[in-house]
C-alpha cells in the first residue's frame, strides 16, 4: 500500500480546459515542477518544498495535499468539485460499438 496516496484527490486547472486529478505526492510534485518557471515564486517554491517534505516523511502526508490545495486556491486553478464532465456520460447511440 502507498502511503504517500491523499484520502481525496486535489483538482486542479490544467490550461484552459483542462482538469488535472492530483491523487498523491508524486503527482503534486509533478505538477509543481511543470509549472511555466516565469510564473514560479515563493507560493511555488514553499508548496514544493512541503510536498518534498511530506514525500520524505518529515511532514504528514496531509500536509502535503494541504498545501498543493493552498497553492491552487492562490492561484486560482483549484476545482472544488470536477463535476459530471461530458466525457462520463454514456451515449444512447450505439453503446460505443463499431460496426464492422
Amino acid at each position: 500500500m502507498n502511503t504517500k496516496v491523499f484520502d481525496r484527490p486535489v483538482y486542479l486547472k490544467k490550461g484552459r480546459d483542462l482538469i488535472e486529478e492530483i491523487t498523491c505526492l508524486e503527482d503534486a510534485i509533478d505538477f509543481l515542477e511543470a509549472w511555466p518557471r516565469n510564473d514560479r515564486d515563493i507560493v511555488h517554491d514553499a508548496t514544493l518544498k512541503t510536498c518534498h517534505m511530506a514525500f520524505d516523511g518529515l511532514k504528514p502526508v496531509k500536509v502535503g495535499r494541504d498545501a498543493i490545495r493552498a497553492f491552487g486556491d492562490k492561484k486560482g486553478i483549484l476545482v472544488k468539485s470536477p463535476g459530471v464532465q461530458p466525457w462520463m456520460i454514456r451515449s444512447r447511440s450505439g453503446g460505443g460499438r463499431v460496426s464492422a
